[in-house]
């Protein structure tokens, strides 16, 4: 938890922030707080966190990621907000910035890992955890080349540890749900 505060707070007090529009701060704010979300989605995904069960530990996981496509839909949102034109560039993929097109990236497949999620039950569980799987994979890249590539509020060493943990806790979920291996033992 501790990994995931830090760069809330030092964010909170950056002096990058002295200027902005209080809509831009809480667009800001929003997307800190998703990476942190990020932090903690895999180690729930792979009960690699103490929960009284993974039940528990699952319904946490939806309640969370619920909370992160929130995040993402605020950060888009006060963006659209404090300037229109630069978010109409990152949509149409001719931002002049290279850290926009691993938003595009991570915002979509954000909303592709939701999608999923939502049609879970209807869909074959080998067709599910390859897509959710192959979305977070997208979450996960996309919003760490995202967060690195800012000078902002985060501060770099924050943002670099975050981003390390996020991409280890990651790749020990993977490990840990071996998705790779679903379908493939013989009946």
């Amino acid at each position: 938890m501790l990994a995931m505060a830090v760069p809330v707070i030092i964010a909170a007090g950056s002096p990058l922030l002295a200027w902005r529009d209080p809509v831009y701060i809480v667009a800001g704010f929003a997307g800190v707080i998703g990476m942190a979300l990020i932090l903690l989605q895999p180690l729930l995904a792979a009960d690699l966190l103490p929960t009284p069960s993974a039940a528990t530990g699952r319904r946490w996981h939806r309640i969370f990621g619920t909370i992160l496509l929130i995040s993402v839909i605020i950060h888009i949102a006060g963006l659209w907000i404090t300037s229109p034109p630069d978010v109409i560039d990152v949509l149409l993929v001719r931002s002049p910035t290279p850290f926009a097109v691993w938003g595009l990236l991570a915002m979509y497949a954000v909303f592709a890992a939701a999608l999923l999620a939502l049609f879970r039950r209807r869909l074959p569980l080998r067709l599910w955890r390859w897509g959710h799987t192959l979305a977070v994979s997208l979450v996960v890249i996309g919003t760490v080349l995202h967060a690195v590539q800012i000078d902002g509020t985060m501060g770099q060493l924050s943002k670099w540890m975050l981003a390390a943990l996020v991409l280890i806790a990651f790749g020990m979920a993977i490990l840990r749900r071996r998705v790779w291996a679903i379908g493939l033992r013989r009946r």
